[in-house]
Protein backbone atom coordinates (compact mmCIF):
# COMPACT_ATOMS: atom_id res chain seq x y z
CA UNK A 1 0.00 0.00 0.00
CA UNK A 2 1.50 3.38 -0.53
CA UNK A 3 1.99 6.48 1.49
CA UNK A 4 0.72 10.05 0.44
CA UNK A 5 2.66 12.60 0.06
CA UNK A 6 2.89 15.10 2.94
CA UNK A 7 3.37 18.05 1.30
CA UNK A 8 0.31 17.58 -1.11
CA UNK A 9 -2.12 15.82 0.82
CA UNK A 10 -3.97 19.18 2.63
CA UNK A 11 -4.61 20.03 -1.26
CA UNK A 12 -6.65 16.49 -1.73
CA UNK A 13 -7.44 14.95 1.93
CA UNK A 14 -6.89 11.36 0.96
CA UNK A 15 -7.60 9.66 4.46
CA UNK A 16 -11.09 11.77 4.20
CA UNK A 17 -11.77 10.78 1.24
CA UNK A 18 -11.10 7.12 2.15
CA UNK A 19 -13.54 7.37 5.38
CA UNK A 20 -16.03 8.91 2.94
CA UNK A 21 -15.96 6.30 1.04
CA UNK A 22 -16.49 3.40 3.33
CA UNK A 23 -19.25 5.40 5.38
CA UNK A 24 -20.97 6.00 1.45
CA UNK A 25 -20.42 2.68 -0.27
CA UNK A 26 -23.38 0.55 -0.63
CA UNK A 27 -23.67 -2.90 1.79
CA UNK A 28 -22.86 -5.98 -0.21
CA UNK A 29 -24.66 -9.00 -1.13
CA UNK A 30 -26.10 -10.58 2.20
CA UNK A 31 -23.69 -13.58 3.18
CA UNK A 32 -22.83 -15.64 6.02
CA UNK A 33 -19.44 -15.71 7.72
CA UNK A 34 -18.71 -18.90 5.93
CA UNK A 35 -20.56 -17.92 2.83
CA UNK A 36 -17.93 -15.32 2.33
CA UNK A 37 -14.66 -17.19 3.52
CA UNK A 38 -15.95 -19.63 0.90
CA UNK A 39 -16.71 -17.10 -2.10
CA UNK A 40 -13.40 -15.61 -1.55
CA UNK A 41 -11.08 -18.84 -1.43
CA UNK A 42 -12.96 -19.82 -4.72
CA UNK A 43 -11.85 -16.35 -6.17
CA UNK A 44 -8.67 -16.87 -5.39
CA UNK A 45 -7.96 -20.28 -6.86
CA UNK A 46 -9.59 -19.02 -10.14
CA UNK A 47 -7.44 -16.48 -10.30
CA UNK A 48 -4.53 -19.00 -9.92
CA UNK A 49 -6.29 -21.38 -12.67
CA UNK A 50 -6.62 -18.49 -15.13
CA UNK A 51 -3.07 -17.74 -15.48
CA UNK A 52 -1.90 -20.85 -18.10
CA UNK A 53 -4.97 -20.36 -19.98
CA UNK A 54 -4.48 -16.52 -20.41
CA UNK A 55 -0.81 -17.23 -20.90
CA UNK A 56 -0.75 -19.55 -23.82
CA UNK A 57 -3.84 -17.89 -25.66
CA UNK A 58 -2.35 -15.10 -25.56
CA UNK A 59 1.42 -16.26 -25.56
CA UNK A 60 2.84 -13.69 -22.66
CA UNK A 61 4.04 -14.36 -19.62
CA UNK A 62 4.20 -12.76 -16.39
CA UNK A 63 7.81 -13.04 -14.37
CA UNK A 64 7.26 -15.53 -11.75
CA UNK A 65 7.90 -12.88 -9.19
CA UNK A 66 4.81 -10.82 -10.17
CA UNK A 67 2.17 -10.61 -7.58
CA UNK A 68 -0.58 -12.90 -7.57
CA UNK A 69 -4.47 -11.67 -7.22
CA UNK A 70 -5.80 -10.24 -3.90
CA UNK A 71 -9.52 -10.80 -3.05
CA UNK A 72 -10.63 -7.45 -1.72
CA UNK A 73 -14.31 -6.30 -0.16
CA UNK A 74 -15.44 -2.72 -1.09
CA UNK A 75 -13.95 -0.49 1.45
CA UNK A 76 -10.66 -1.92 1.14
CA UNK A 77 -10.87 -1.57 -2.90
CA UNK A 78 -11.55 1.79 -1.89
CA UNK A 79 -8.61 2.01 0.42
CA UNK A 80 -6.02 1.05 -2.08
CA UNK A 81 -7.22 3.24 -5.06
CA UNK A 82 -7.44 6.52 -2.60
CA UNK A 83 -3.63 5.57 -1.91
CA UNK A 84 -3.03 4.82 -5.87
CA UNK A 85 -4.74 8.43 -6.77
CA UNK A 86 -2.65 9.54 -4.39
CA UNK A 87 0.32 8.56 -5.66
CA UNK A 88 -0.48 8.94 -8.94
CA UNK A 89 -2.40 12.77 -8.94
CA UNK A 90 -0.32 14.55 -5.90
CA UNK A 91 2.78 15.19 -8.37
CA UNK A 92 0.03 16.74 -10.62
CA UNK A 93 -1.25 19.10 -7.79
CA UNK A 94 2.42 19.65 -6.84
CA UNK A 95 3.13 20.94 -10.19
CA UNK A 96 -0.19 23.41 -10.51
CA UNK A 97 0.86 24.88 -6.96
CA UNK A 98 4.23 25.70 -8.59
CA UNK A 99 2.63 27.49 -11.19
CA UNK A 100 0.17 29.74 -9.39
CA UNK A 101 1.02 33.19 -8.45
CA UNK A 102 -0.12 32.98 -4.81
CA UNK A 103 -0.11 29.86 -2.95
CA UNK A 104 -3.15 29.33 -1.14
CA UNK A 105 -3.25 29.65 2.82
CA UNK A 106 -3.16 26.91 5.39
CA UNK A 107 -7.34 27.76 6.16
CA UNK A 108 -7.97 27.24 2.54
CA UNK A 109 -5.94 24.29 1.83
CA UNK A 110 -7.60 22.63 4.77
CA UNK A 111 -11.41 23.53 3.77
CA UNK A 112 -10.54 22.88 0.17
CA UNK A 113 -9.09 19.27 1.02
CA UNK A 114 -11.94 18.00 2.90
CA UNK A 115 -14.01 19.37 0.05
CA UNK A 116 -12.05 17.27 -2.63
CA UNK A 117 -11.49 14.42 -0.01
CA UNK A 118 -15.25 14.03 -0.10
CA UNK A 119 -15.88 14.48 -3.78
CA UNK A 120 -13.20 12.06 -4.36
CA UNK A 121 -14.55 9.49 -2.05
CA UNK A 122 -17.93 9.79 -2.92
CA UNK A 123 -16.75 8.88 -6.30
CA UNK A 124 -15.06 6.14 -5.09
CA UNK A 125 -18.55 4.51 -2.96
CA UNK A 126 -20.04 4.84 -6.15
CA UNK A 127 -17.47 2.82 -8.48
CA UNK A 128 -16.50 0.37 -5.67
CA UNK A 129 -20.00 -1.12 -5.68
CA UNK A 130 -19.69 -1.64 -9.96
CA UNK A 131 -15.66 -3.12 -10.32
CA UNK A 132 -15.17 -6.36 -10.33
CA UNK A 133 -11.72 -6.19 -10.72
CA UNK A 134 -9.15 -4.46 -11.42
CA UNK A 135 -4.90 -4.58 -11.82
CA UNK A 136 -3.99 -1.47 -9.85
CA UNK A 137 -1.01 0.32 -10.98
CA UNK A 138 0.14 1.91 -7.65
CA UNK A 139 2.50 4.38 -9.11
CA UNK A 140 4.57 4.31 -6.12
CA UNK A 141 3.80 1.52 -4.43
CA UNK A 142 3.46 -3.11 -5.66
CA UNK A 143 0.84 -2.74 -8.74
CA UNK A 144 -1.43 -5.51 -8.10
CA UNK A 145 -4.40 -7.48 -9.11
CA UNK A 146 -7.72 -6.95 -7.71
CA UNK A 147 -10.96 -8.96 -7.35
CA UNK A 148 -13.95 -7.37 -5.34
CA UNK A 149 -15.95 -10.62 -3.82
CA UNK A 150 -19.29 -9.11 -2.78
CA UNK A 151 -19.54 -7.28 -6.54
CA UNK A 152 -19.22 -10.63 -8.33
CA UNK A 153 -21.57 -11.99 -6.05
CA UNK A 154 -24.17 -9.54 -6.42
CA UNK A 155 -23.79 -9.38 -10.25
CA UNK A 156 -23.73 -13.20 -10.91
CA UNK A 157 -26.70 -13.15 -8.50
CA UNK A 158 -28.83 -10.35 -10.59
CA UNK A 159 -28.20 -12.48 -13.74
CA UNK A 160 -28.62 -15.52 -12.87
CA UNK A 161 -25.19 -16.83 -13.51
CA UNK A 162 -23.51 -20.05 -12.51
CA UNK A 163 -20.93 -18.68 -9.68
CA UNK A 164 -17.81 -20.64 -10.47
CA UNK A 165 -18.00 -19.95 -14.24
CA UNK A 166 -18.26 -16.69 -13.51
CA UNK A 167 -15.99 -16.46 -11.47
CA UNK A 168 -13.68 -18.07 -13.42
CA UNK A 169 -14.44 -15.91 -16.50
CA UNK A 170 -14.27 -12.40 -14.64
CA UNK A 171 -10.43 -13.41 -13.71
CA UNK A 172 -9.45 -14.73 -16.82
CA UNK A 173 -9.98 -10.85 -17.91
CA UNK A 174 -7.99 -9.30 -14.94
CA UNK A 175 -5.50 -11.76 -15.49
CA UNK A 176 -4.97 -10.42 -18.73
CA UNK A 177 -4.62 -7.28 -17.41
CA UNK A 178 -1.97 -8.97 -14.86
CA UNK A 179 -0.13 -10.22 -17.65
CA UNK A 180 -0.06 -6.92 -20.28
CA UNK A 181 1.45 -4.71 -17.05
CA UNK A 182 4.01 -7.90 -15.95
CA UNK A 183 4.85 -9.09 -19.35
CA UNK A 184 5.86 -5.55 -20.78
CA UNK A 185 8.41 -3.80 -18.25
CA UNK A 186 7.45 -0.11 -19.91
CA UNK A 187 3.91 -0.44 -20.12
CA UNK A 188 3.20 0.83 -16.63
CA UNK A 189 5.46 3.66 -16.41
CA UNK A 190 3.79 4.79 -19.71
CA UNK A 191 0.66 4.75 -18.82
CA UNK A 192 1.57 6.80 -15.27
CA UNK A 193 3.06 9.22 -17.00
CA UNK A 194 0.95 9.83 -19.80
CA UNK A 195 -2.24 9.78 -17.33
CA UNK A 196 -0.25 12.28 -14.77
CA UNK A 197 0.54 14.61 -18.21
CA UNK A 198 -3.12 14.63 -19.21
CA UNK A 199 -4.46 15.46 -15.96
CA UNK A 200 -1.78 18.46 -15.25
CA UNK A 201 -3.00 19.71 -19.02
CA UNK A 202 -6.71 19.56 -18.36
CA UNK A 203 -7.08 21.45 -14.56
CA UNK A 204 -8.25 24.77 -15.91
CA UNK A 205 -5.87 27.76 -15.71
CA UNK A 206 -7.32 30.08 -12.52
CA UNK A 207 -7.35 32.83 -15.43
CA UNK A 208 -9.57 30.77 -18.04
CA UNK A 209 -11.45 28.90 -15.00
CA UNK A 210 -14.91 31.47 -15.74
CA UNK A 211 -14.78 30.68 -19.57
CA UNK A 212 -14.49 26.89 -18.78
CA UNK A 213 -17.04 27.15 -16.30
CA UNK A 214 -19.25 28.97 -18.46
CA UNK A 215 -18.64 26.48 -21.56
CA UNK A 216 -19.29 23.39 -19.20
CA UNK A 217 -22.59 24.93 -17.88
CA UNK A 218 -23.65 25.50 -21.60
CA UNK A 219 -22.73 22.27 -23.30
CA UNK A 220 -23.35 19.94 -20.23
CA UNK A 221 -25.57 18.16 -22.05
CA UNK A 222 -23.42 16.86 -24.50
CA UNK A 223 -22.21 15.17 -21.34
CA UNK A 224 -24.90 12.97 -20.25
CA UNK A 225 -25.64 11.78 -24.04
CA UNK A 226 -25.15 8.61 -25.27
CA UNK A 227 -21.98 8.50 -26.75
CA UNK A 228 -20.37 11.62 -24.87
CA UNK A 229 -17.32 11.11 -23.42
CA UNK A 230 -18.26 12.97 -20.18
CA UNK A 231 -17.59 15.48 -18.15
CA UNK A 232 -13.77 15.74 -19.42
CA UNK A 233 -14.82 16.39 -22.68
CA UNK A 234 -16.23 19.36 -21.91
CA UNK A 235 -12.73 21.49 -20.18
CA UNK A 236 -10.46 19.87 -22.71
CA UNK A 237 -9.26 22.43 -25.41
CA UNK A 238 -8.78 20.26 -28.98
CA UNK A 239 -5.18 19.61 -28.58
CA UNK A 240 -6.13 18.36 -24.89
CA UNK A 241 -8.98 15.90 -26.72
CA UNK A 242 -5.79 14.68 -29.07
CA UNK A 243 -4.05 13.68 -26.62
CA UNK A 244 -6.88 12.13 -24.00
CA UNK A 245 -7.99 9.88 -27.30
CA UNK A 246 -4.52 8.85 -27.51
CA UNK A 247 -4.59 7.53 -24.24
CA UNK A 248 -7.87 6.27 -24.35
CA UNK A 249 -6.55 4.18 -27.80
CA UNK A 250 -4.23 2.64 -25.01
CA UNK A 251 -7.05 1.54 -22.37
CA UNK A 252 -9.22 0.71 -25.65
CA UNK A 253 -6.27 -1.95 -26.46
CA UNK A 254 -6.41 -3.33 -23.25
CA UNK A 255 -9.39 -3.61 -22.40
CA UNK A 256 -10.41 -5.37 -25.55
CA UNK A 257 -7.21 -7.70 -25.73
CA UNK A 258 -8.46 -8.63 -22.37
CA UNK A 259 -12.50 -9.51 -23.83
CA UNK A 260 -10.87 -11.17 -26.49
CA UNK A 261 -8.36 -13.32 -24.60
CA UNK A 262 -11.40 -14.16 -21.63
CA UNK A 263 -13.99 -14.97 -24.47
CA UNK A 264 -10.77 -17.57 -26.51
CA UNK A 265 -10.43 -19.18 -23.18
CA UNK A 266 -13.50 -19.45 -21.44
CA UNK A 267 -15.12 -22.32 -24.39
CA UNK A 268 -12.16 -24.46 -23.00
CA UNK A 269 -13.08 -24.34 -19.45
CA UNK A 270 -16.24 -22.08 -18.45
CA UNK A 271 -19.56 -24.36 -20.09
CA UNK A 272 -21.29 -21.21 -19.93
CA UNK A 273 -19.64 -18.62 -21.27
CA UNK A 274 -21.79 -17.98 -24.35
CA UNK A 275 -24.56 -17.51 -21.63
CA UNK A 276 -22.33 -15.19 -19.36
CA UNK A 277 -21.11 -13.22 -22.48
CA UNK A 278 -25.05 -12.32 -23.66
CA UNK A 279 -25.95 -11.74 -19.99
CA UNK A 280 -22.92 -9.60 -19.48
CA UNK A 281 -23.24 -7.26 -22.26
CA UNK A 282 -26.71 -6.79 -21.17
CA UNK A 283 -25.64 -5.69 -17.67
CA UNK A 284 -22.87 -3.09 -19.69
CA UNK A 285 -26.02 -1.34 -20.82
CA UNK A 286 -26.39 0.12 -17.48
CA UNK A 287 -29.88 -1.15 -15.77
CA UNK A 288 -31.65 2.33 -14.80
CA UNK A 289 -32.02 6.16 -16.40
CA UNK A 290 -30.07 7.90 -13.16
CA UNK A 291 -27.24 5.02 -13.83
CA UNK A 292 -27.63 5.38 -17.46
CA UNK A 293 -26.98 9.29 -16.83
CA UNK A 294 -23.80 9.01 -14.12
CA UNK A 295 -22.42 6.20 -16.34
CA UNK A 296 -22.41 8.50 -18.93
CA UNK A 297 -20.84 12.10 -16.98
CA UNK A 298 -18.55 10.07 -15.77
CA UNK A 299 -17.44 8.51 -18.88
CA UNK A 300 -18.07 5.10 -17.83
CA UNK A 301 -20.18 5.02 -20.86
CA UNK A 302 -16.94 5.65 -23.42
CA UNK A 303 -14.82 2.73 -20.97
CA UNK A 304 -17.98 0.61 -22.77
CA UNK A 305 -16.81 1.28 -25.62
CA UNK A 306 -13.33 0.61 -25.23
CA UNK A 307 -14.02 -3.00 -24.49
CA UNK A 308 -16.16 -3.32 -27.79
CA UNK A 309 -14.00 -1.20 -29.97
CA UNK A 310 -10.46 -2.44 -28.39
CA UNK A 311 -12.29 -6.20 -29.08
CA UNK A 312 -13.16 -5.00 -32.72
CA UNK A 313 -9.26 -4.26 -33.05
CA UNK A 314 -7.84 -6.92 -31.26
CA UNK A 315 -9.68 -9.91 -33.70
CA UNK A 316 -9.00 -7.99 -36.90
CA UNK A 317 -5.33 -7.54 -36.37
CA UNK A 318 -5.41 -11.02 -35.23
CA UNK A 319 -7.75 -12.12 -37.97
CA UNK A 320 -4.71 -10.34 -40.55
CA UNK A 321 -1.14 -11.27 -38.86
CA UNK A 322 -1.55 -13.78 -36.16
CA UNK A 323 -1.16 -13.31 -32.47
CA UNK A 324 2.29 -13.42 -32.67
CA UNK A 325 1.85 -10.25 -35.51
CA UNK A 326 -0.69 -8.72 -33.01
CA UNK A 327 1.96 -9.02 -29.81
CA UNK A 328 3.59 -6.49 -31.94
CA UNK A 329 1.57 -3.75 -29.96
CA UNK A 330 4.10 -4.73 -26.79
CA UNK A 331 7.38 -3.88 -28.99
CA UNK A 332 7.15 -0.16 -27.91
CA UNK A 333 5.63 2.79 -27.58
CA UNK A 334 5.92 3.19 -30.89
CA UNK A 335 4.18 0.34 -31.71
CA UNK A 336 0.79 1.11 -29.70
CA UNK A 337 -1.98 1.78 -31.90
CA UNK A 338 -2.49 5.58 -32.97
CA UNK A 339 -6.66 6.90 -32.43
CA UNK A 340 -7.41 6.28 -36.00
CA UNK A 341 -6.03 2.62 -35.72
CA UNK A 342 -8.34 1.08 -33.40
CA UNK A 343 -10.85 2.15 -35.96
CA UNK A 344 -8.80 0.88 -38.83
CA UNK A 345 -6.52 -1.68 -37.84
CA UNK A 346 -5.48 -2.39 -41.33
CA UNK A 347 -3.80 1.07 -40.92
CA UNK A 348 -1.89 -0.33 -37.60
CA UNK A 349 -0.63 -3.62 -39.90
CA UNK A 350 0.02 -1.35 -42.63
CA UNK A 351 2.22 0.96 -39.99
CA UNK A 352 3.97 -1.42 -38.35
CA UNK A 353 4.38 -4.70 -40.44
CA UNK A 354 4.84 -3.11 -43.73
Amino acid sequence: MTVPRQSTTRYVDWEFAKATGSRLVPAGPSVTAAEAASVVAEVREAARRARQPVADTARMHAPGDAPGALVVDRPTWIALNADSMSALMDPVFGTLIDKQKKAPGDLAKAVGGRVTGAEAGAMLAFMAGKVLGQYDLAPDGTPQLLLVAPNLVQVERELGLDPSDFRLWVCMHEETHRVQFTAVPWLRNHMVERVRTLATDLVPDPETMQETLQRVVHQLPDAVRSGGAGITELIATPEQRERLAEVTAVMSLLEGHADVVMDEVGPQVIPSVAHIRQRFNERRKGVGAFDRVLRRLLGLEAKMRQYRDGAVFVREVTAAVGTDGFNRVWESPETLPKPAEIEKPAAWVARVHG
